[in-house]
């Protein structure tokens, strides 16, 4: 049997699916980045292979993409994240409904994506520049509050009153604020449910530059996180819809276009 492969190498991690022909998940890995993009990449692939059995000359494409994806030298072709991301969230959200705007949250960067009713992409806006805003946030947030990033979305629920305001742009600065809020005794549930609302508004200021759309997929490893989800809808004042697996999206839809790749080849 043929199998097709998507690698999405982020700033800070590795995701790798296996679909077969007819476009349904295999399996999937992830792995952090580290310094060495490719050697990662080829390591990851070869554990997930083995674990599910396939040997490597079953896999006929290879579609890379994300910020490391020229560096993958076995891949057939290299796309954008923007496409790739459209792809894989118009596939897995098949039994969601339409998908008109996706919100992508990734170790250093974010996005806002906009498809037309056909599901390609129209618009789309990025936040590169700084890490607030980012799942590398919330990882200095957790380290400084001294709970683990997973735990974030249970402290968020359990916050009293209005959320805190963090209100700085900058990670650095807005971790000093977190500093000065634990020296005034705010408990670390509120300083949590005030990060994820600072977080929120960053968000749909970016989603307001491509258009706010219903029918918004919430994509990356920070939509497992159930507190920041619940800040953004409401301050969206809109459901999001969260896929099963959100931190791969975007190397599903790298395998997807893998298929067709080779689907168009194979006819030409």
């Amino acid at each position: 049997m043929n199998y097709f492969v998507g690698i999405d190498i982020g700033s800070t991690s590795i995701k790798i699916v296996v679909v077969d022909k007819n476009k349904n998940l295999i399996g999937y890995k992830t792995s952090a980045s580290g310094s060495m993009f490719y050697k990662y990449a080829q390591e990851t692939l070869e554990l997930l292979l083995k674990e599910l059995n396939i040997d490597i000359g079953n896999v006929v494409y290879i579609v890379s993409t994300g910020y490391g994806r020229k560096l993958y030298k076995e891949a057939n072709e290299n796309i954008s994240e923007i496409t790739a991301n459209a792809v894989g969230a118009v596939n897995a959200a098949s039994k969601f409904g339409e998908i008109k705007t996706i919100i992508n949250i990734g170790g250093q960067d974010s996005k806002a994506i906009s498809l037309d009713s056909t599901g390609n992409v129209t618009n789309f806006a990025m936040n590169d520049r700084c890490a607030a805003g980012t799942g590398k946030f919330l990882d200095v947030v957790a380290l400084k509050l001294e709970i683990g990033v997973d735990e974030l979305g249970e402290y968020h629920f359990k916050a009293k009153g209005t959320p805190l305001s963090v209100s700085s742009t900058c990670a650095v600065f807005a971790e000093s604020e977190i500093i000065g809020l634990l020296g005034n005794n705010h408990s670390v549930e509120d300083i949590v449910c005030g990060v994820h609302y600072s977080i929120a508004k960053r968000i749909v200021k970016l989603v307001r530059r491509v258009g706010i759309k219903e029918g918004i997929y919430f994509d990356g490893g920070p939509a497992m996180n159930e507190g920041l989800v619940n800040a953004i809808e409401n301050e969206l004042g809109m459901r999001l819809f969260i896929p099963d697996y959100p931190q791969i999206t975007t190397s599903f839809g790298a395998a997807i276009i893998a298929v067709d790749s080779f689907s168009y080849q194979a006819q030409n």
